[in-house]
C-alpha cells in the first residue's frame, strides 16, 4: 500500500499574513468548504486567543458538515505568568471546540533566553504542562517546534529535548518548522532524520517557508526522512516570501513520489480550488504557477506545439487533466502554423497546414502583433479572429459609436465618468444609452450592458474580474500605445481579451467588445446553432 501523507493547510492563518492577502469571515468559510472538497486532512482556522475573526470562524464552521477535513485551532503554550487553567490562550483554544489544536513552542536556546526571557527548564515546563492540559480537555495536540532547524544547529541536544518533552507529554504530531525559511534540502533531510531517530513512535510533520526558494523542495526532503504531515498554504501565500505551496506539493507527492495524498477526483479539482482561493484572498492567480497556472501547460514555440500535438508527453511532465488543468497553445508571430492548427483544433475547427484560412489567420495575427497586440494571454480575442476568418462566428450587435466624458464639477467633488454608446442589433433596432461609472471603463461597461440587456438578458451573468494596462513604448510618453488586457468571468469560466490603441479608452473599448462578443457566442452559439436567445441560460 502507498504511504499516506496528510495535508495540513494554514492558508487562513499563516497564508493570511502574506502581503495583499485579505479574507473576510465569509471568505474564510468559503475557503474551508473549498479545502474540504479538495480533501485536505487538516484546516488551521487561525489563532482564537489573539484574533476575534478566527474565533468567529470556528463558531461558524460548527454548523458545516465537513466530509474530509478536521478543523484546527492554533496558539502558543501557556504564558510563563499563567497557570494553564488561567491562561487566556489555552482557554481560547478549548473554547474554539476543534477536535485538534496546534501549539507552538520555542526550541532554540537563544529564543528561550532572549525572546521569552526564561530558563531552559521553564520552557520545557511550558511545553509539558500545556500539552498535558489540552489532552486533559480531550483535544488532540500537534506541536510546532518553532525554528527547529536553526535551533538544532545552535544546540542540538536542547532542540531534541524540547520535542522529546512534547512527545512524552502526549503530543500526537511533532512538526519541525523551518520558520525563517533559510535551510536547504540536505540540511532539512539530515535534521529530520535525527529527529526521527530520537522520537521513533511519534508522527513527524514539516512546516517550511520559501525564503531561500526551497520551501517545496524542503518538504520533499523531510517526507523522504519520515515526515507524514505536511503544513503549507494554497498558492504559497504567507509572510515574506511565502509558505510551502500545497498546489505544487500535493501533485508531486502523489504523481511523482508515489504517496497517497488525495483521491484522483480530488486531485483533479486542484486547479479550480487554487484559483477560487486566489479570488477569495483578493489575489490574482499566478499564471506561471507549477501545475495550476494558466501557463503551466501552455506552448508557444512552434516546434514545441507541433511535438505536443503528436505526443503530449514530449513537453508536458504530467497529464494536465490530472490536476484539473489543460493544454493550451499560444499563437503568436513566432509560433507558426502548427500552433495555430492545434489552437483551432481545440475549438473543433480543422485547418489545413497550407490552406488559405490558415494563411489569413496568421497574417491577421502578424498584423495585429505589429500594432502591439499580444494573444498569448488573450485566448478569447484569438478565438474570435479564428472564428471570423473561418465563418464560424455570429453578429450579435454592431457598435455605431461611443462617447466618453470625464468631469469634475468642482475641485472638492469626485471625478464623474459618463459614457454614451450606440449599438445596432440584428433586427435593425438601434440602442442609444448612457451610463455613469467609477471610471470610464466601468461607465463604458455599464452603458454597453444597458444597451444589450433587453436582447441578451444573460449578460448579467458576466463580470469583469481584472483590468491590466501596459504602455508599449515608454519613450513616446503620452503618445505611446497602450495595451489593455481584460479578464471576464461567468458562472462557469473566465477568459481574456485584448485591445491596443494610443488612446487608453479606445483600447479598453476594443477589449471590452471582444469580451462581450465572446460571452454571447458561448451562450448563444453561432447562427444556425441549436442555442438561441430563447433558451438563455
Amino acid at each position: 500500500m502507498k504511504k499516506k501523507i496528510y495535508m495540513y493547510d494554514t492558508t487562513l492563518r499563516d497564508g493570511a499574513q502574506g502581503p495583499g492577502v485579505k479574507f473576510s469571515t465569509i471568505d474564510q468559510v468559503q475557503v474551508v468548504k473549498a479545502l474540504d472538497t479538495l480533501g485536505i486532512a487538516y484546516i488551521e482556522g487561525g489563532q482564537p486567543g489573539a484574533n476575534p475573526k478566527a474565533a468567529e470562524l470556528f463558531k461558524r464552521v460548527r454548523d458545516i458538515d465537513l466530509k474530509n477535513s478536521t478543523m484546527v485551532a492554533f496558539g502558543s503554550t501557556r504564558h510563563i505568568k499563567h497557570a494553564c487553567d488561567n491562561d487566556p490562550n489555552l482557554n481560547a483554544l478549548v473554547d474554539a471546540q476543534t477536535p485538534v489544536v496546534t501549539i507552538f513552542a520555542k526550541s532554540a536556546v537563544s529564543h528561550v533566553r532572549d525572546v521569552l526571557g526564561i530558563s531552559l527548564e521553564e520552557n520545557l515546563a511550558l511545553v509539558r504542562e500545556s500539552v498535558v492540559w489540552l489532552k486533559g480537555h480531550d483535544r488532540r495536540v500537534f506541536l510546532d517546534a518553532e525554528h527547529f532547524f536553526d535551533a538544532f544547529y545552535e544546540d542540538e541536544a536542547y532542540a531534541l529535548e524540547v520535542i522529546t518533552c512534547a512527545t512524552d507529554a502526549g503530543a500526537e504530531v511533532i512538526v519541525l518548522c523551518d520558520t525563517n525559511g533559510g535551510r536547504l534540502p540536505e540540511e532539512i533531510a539530515d535534521i529530520t532524520k535525527a529527529a526521527r531517530k530520537k522520537i521513533k513512535n511519534t508522527a513527524l510533520g514539516i512546516h517550511t517557508h520559501n525564503d531561500s526558494g526551497c520551501g517545496v523542495a524542503n518538504v520533499f526532503a523531510a517526507v523522504r526522512q519520515g515526515a507524514i504531515q505536511v503544513q503549507g498554504t494554497m498558492n504559497g501565500y504567507g509572510e515574506r516570501c511565502g509558505n510551502a505551496d500545497l498546489c505544487a506539493i500535493i501533485p508531486a507527492l502523489q504523481l511523482k513520489m508515489g504517496y497517497d495524498v488525495l483521491t484522483d477526483d480530488q486531485l483533479a479539482r486542484l486547479t479550480r480550488k487554487s484559483h477560487l482561493i486566489a479570488e477569495l484572498a483578493n489575489m490574482s492567480p499566478r499564471d506561471n504557477a507549477p501545475y495550476v497556472g494558466r501557463y503551466a501547460f501552455t506552448h508557444k514555440a512552434g516546434m514545441h506545439a507541433d511535438a505536443v500535438g503528436k505526443r503530449k508527453s514530449s513537453y508536458e511532465h504530467i497529464t494536465p487533466e490530472q490536476v484539473g488543468n489543460t493544454t493550451r497553445i499560444a499563437v503568436s508571430e513566432m509560433a507558426g502554423r502548427s500552433s495555430l492548427i492545434q489552437k483551432a483544433a481545440e475549438l473543433g475547427i480543422q485547418l489545413e497546414k497550407d490552406g488559405p484560412e490558415t494563411r489569413m489567420i496568421l497574417n491577421r495575427v502578424k498584423e495585429l502583433e505589429n500594432e502591439g497586440y499580444e494573444f498569448e494571454g488573450a485566448d478569447a480575442s484569438l478565438e474570435l479572429i479564428i472564428r471570423k476568418v473561418t465563418n464560424r462566428s455570429r453578429c450579435f450587435f454592431q457598435t455605431l459609436g461611443f462617447h466618453a466624458r470625464v468631469n469634475r464639477p468642482r475641485v472638492e467633488e469626485p471625478i464623474m465618468s459618463e459614457v454614451t454608446v450606440k449599438v445596432e442589433l440584428p433586427n435593425g433596432t438601434v440602442e442609444h444609452t448612457v451610463a455613469e461609472g467609477h471610471g470610464p471603463v466601468d461607465a463604458m461597461n455599464n452603458a454597453l450592458r444597458k444597451a444589450l440587456r433587453t436582447s441578451y438578458p444573460c449578460i448579467e451573468d458576466m463580470h469583469l474580474e481584472d483590468y491590466k494596462v501596459r504602455i508599449l513604448d515608454g519613450k513616446l510618453a503620452t503618445k505611446a500605445k497602450t495595451r489593455v488586457l481584460i479578464e471576464t468571468s461567468d458562472k462557469e469560466d473566465s477568459w481574456y481579451t485584448v485591445g491596443v490603441s494610443e488612446n487608453i479608452i479606445a483600447a479598453s473599448f476594443v477589449a471590452l467588445l471582444d469580451s462581450i462578443e465572446y460571452f454571447l457566442l458561448r451562450r448563444y452559439g453561432m447562427a444556425g446553432d441549436k442555442k438561441t436567445a430563447t433558451n438563455d441560460a
